[in-house]
């Protein structure tokens, strides 16, 4: 994936910097121990270093979501994003087929870590398969 300009904000939204680390599946027990967490634990250097927004999509529905989000007790320091059927993940080239598994997951997320500045992408780490090596919170603090 190149770094691409994303819309245009209006002119008077003042500028944004935000982080965004998807889950590739958040009912297996490790993900969430893996994914978001790091966020959660960084979110205040995070901020500190600019970042205004932080997020995790991930290619689950609203429920499995929000079932998340109460089971870790995250408030709205990190908004858990919706990717229901895949499409915003497919669009970016980030998607994973995990089919041929035994349980059946279908199409999911890789692992990235994305930082944007002002509607440009300036950083994917994109991991291979279910790779978790570059592209935890921890990562994004050393570049920022």
């Amino acid at each position: 994936m190149e770094n691409s300009k994303l819309p245009a904000s209006p002119p008077s939204r003042p500028a944004r910097k935000p982080f965004c680390s998807p889950s590739p599946v958040l009912s297996l027990p490790h993900a969430p121990r893996n994914t978001s967490p790091g966020s959660l634990r960084n979110q205040g250097e995070l901020k500190a270093k600019g970042v205004d927004t932080i997020a995790c999509i991930s290619v689950n529905d609203a429920f499995v979501m929000r079932a998340w989000k109460e089971d870790l007790g995250i408030k709205d320091e990190v908004l858990l994003l919706s990717d229901g059927n895949g499409e915003f993940t497919k669009k970016i080239g980030c998607e994973m087929d995990l089919s041929d598994k035994p349980v059946g997951l279908g199409i999911r997320s890789r692992r990235y870590a994305l930082l944007a500045e002002d509607g440009v992408v300036k950083l994917v780490n994109l991991e291979e398969g279910g790779a978790f090596t570059f592209s935890g919170a921890e990562d994004i603090l050393k570049v920022l």
